[in-house]
């Protein structure tokens, strides 16, 4: 019986006429090529049945797995079909995939579900978002680079926005025609879970534990300046970024009778503010002669739709390249703060 010897790294390089080091970076750093060449390197080795480096006898040798690890605050389902988290997502894949990283994607919550050790095999960890406990990160090899996103951990870099310097200006921008009842819709605001309106009764989260804390800092500093008790500015939480959870408590908000109803919302996020834009056209309520509306995030749905929100724009897909490009040590491991953008629409004109 004949037995066929595995084609190996070196075969093709012979047969190829090039170093092992080529062959090496055309399989896990294709930006070491150009582009002509790699392609030439993987439809030769095809052709030849040479599919690629062990991994696994290359993680023996080197101590590296070429895997990283992204931390979710939330479910994949919830992640991936967040406009904000998926591209985020869609950041950090860009650059894993030009340097020849894998990407891998562990959901904070339900995280029993993964497979005992699983985050051990990472090179390293981008945590995105507020954990809903410790015990995911807790578990984390101690000597593997952590970056945190949207929240702090102590001693880790992280890549953040001006939260309140950009809650600050899009409230200025709305309280330029003084309103008469405004409201302040967040998200995740609140300890205790909360879908509904925030009372004495809750505990608001701390401020380096949720962006919410800062973005309401910048809402409450702009109404101060304005001469708004913001003691008596109704918060309302809302416990997840969907519709359907977003849904009841607008409505609750919508359906009070017209004196009480608020003339203008500050929404802590593009899918809140989209809900209320949709509940209050369903209702007749014209916007925005009766109801003014800003969100924040910038999403794509909100600038494609008419009327055209008006929001803070936040670089979520940048926010995700320069998590990655510091994970892989391609800029300094620092304390990284991405630029916003106002941009103005038609809901808060």
């Amino acid at each position: 019986m004949t037995v066929h010897r595995r084609m190996t790294l070196k075969d093709l390089a012979q047969a190829l006429g090039v170093s092992t080091a080529t062959i090496s970076n055309a399989f896990n750093r294709p930006d070491q090529l150009s582009p002509t060449l790699r392609e030439r390197i993987l439809k030769e080795a095809k052709r030849l049945g040479y599919s690629g480096p062990d991994a696994k006898a290359r993680s023996l040798r080197t101590g590296r797995s070429r895997i990283i690890a992204v931390i979710l605050a939330e479910s994949l389902t919830y992640s991936l079909n967040d406009a904000v988290a998926s591209e985020f997502l869609s950041g950090v894949a860009e650059v894993l995939d030009a340097h020849g990283h894998t990407l891998l994607l562990l959901p904070g919550r339900g995280h029993a579900s993964q497979p005992p050790g699983s985050a051990n095999i990472a090179d390293g960890f981008i945590v995105y978002g507020l954990m809903p406990n410790n015990k995911l990160l807790d578990e984390l090899p101690t000597q593997r680079t952590l970056v945190a996103v949207d929240f702090d951990i102590e001693g880790c870099p992280t890549v953040h926005i001006d939260d309140t310097a950009a809650s600050y200006k899009i409230a200025l921008h709305a309280l330029r025609a003084p309103p008469k009842r405004p409201a302040i819709i967040n998200l995740r605001l609140t300890k205790e879970a909360c879908n509904g309106r925030v009372t004495p009764e809750h505990t608001l989260l701390p401020n380096t534990s949720t962006i919410s804390r800062a973005r309401l800092e910048g809402f409450h500093t702009a109404l101060g300046e304005k001469g708004v008790d913001t003691d008596q500015v109704p918060l309302w939480n809302i416990e997840e970024n969907t519709f359907e959870v977003c849904a009841p408590v607008i409505a609750e908000i919508l359906d009070q009778p017209e004196e009480q109803r608020p003339d203008l919302l500050l929404c802590m996020s593009d899918r809140i503010a989209l809900t209320a834009l949709t509940l209050a056209e369903q209702r007749g309520i014209r916007v925005p002669e009766e109801l003014r509306i800003t969100g924040f995030d910038g999403i794509a749905e909100g600038q494609y739709r008419a009327p055209r929100l008006t929001t803070v724009r936040q670089d979520s897909v940048g926010k995700g390249r320069v998590a990655a490009q510091m994970i892989l040590g391609r800029v300094p491991l620092a304390q990284q703060l991405l630029q916003t953008e106002l941009l103005l629409g038609d809901t808060c004109p």
